[in-house]
């Protein structure tokens, strides 16, 4: 699970920008100065930090200059100053994204997971949507932050669903990508108890799923939006 650490003084933008990025089951710390924050970095783990340059207690410019001594964790500037030359300094002290207020924060979370994919090897592999986490790379499986047990099955076709998002897959397909040289020799109904279990796992109302759609038919389909 991601960890992000927000660096703001503004008690409500600190606050929404926390519940947020919490629906796409980032694990989220919050500090409200510079001192806080370097306790948190000093004993938790953190793969991304939202930081606002004016702060009670210094600057974010130069807080971010001690960090990139000694780690290349991604920093999201988040400020009021907007000029070019602010920008231009956040950059060269190693900045990897910066946002002027005021902004939308469906905006900042589409700009926080693109930096996590810019600068996670593994993001390929993961796919986040709502409560759902899936990291395909490392086999881990997520729905609001619990972790979900899927079988070798399950995973290939889940993992096939995501990848094709918006496409309606046969059932043929399926099988065929699923089972590989096995195939021919499947059950059909294997490929509907696959879906069924993989429905009860992931969708809130299995029997209404708002991911795993039934193209009568023809097959499936994963509709539960893009990865971003």
């Amino acid at each position: 699970m991601k960890s992000i650490l927000i660096i703001e003084d503004d008690h409500s933008l600190n606050k929404g920008i926390a519940l947020t990025l919490a629906q796409n089951n980032f694990t989220i710390k919050q500090a409200w100065d510079l001192g806080t924050a370097k306790q948190i970095m000093a004993n938790h783990k953190i793969d991304l930090i939202i930081l606002d340059i004016n702060l009670p207690d210094g600057s974010g410019l130069d807080y971010c200059e001690q960090v990139r001594k000694n780690s290349r964790v991604p920093v999201i500037f988040l400020t009021a100053n907007d000029m070019e030359s602010d920008i231009v300094t956040g950059f060269q002290l190693g900045a990897d994204d910066y946002i002027t207020k005021p902004f939308s924060l469906m905006v900042l979370r589409a700009r926080v997971i693109a930096v996590l994919k810019r600068t996670d090897p593994f993001s390929e592999d993961t796919f986040v949507i709502d409560s759902l986490f899936f990291n395909f790379g490392k086999m881990e499986y997520y729905k609001r932050e619990r972790p979900l047990l899927l079988s070798k099955s399950e995973q290939k076709l889940l993992k096939i669903l995501v990848a094709n998002t918006g496409i309606i897959l046969t059932r043929e397909q399926l099988i065929d990508n699923i089972w590989s040289k096995e195939a021919e020799f499947v059950d059909e109904n294997a490929l509907s108890v696959a879906i069924k279990r993989l429905r009860a796992k992931i969708e809130d109302e299995p029997t209404a799923p708002k991911y795993i759609k039934t193209v009568y038919g023809l097959g499936y389909m994963w509709a539960g939006g893009h990865q971003p």
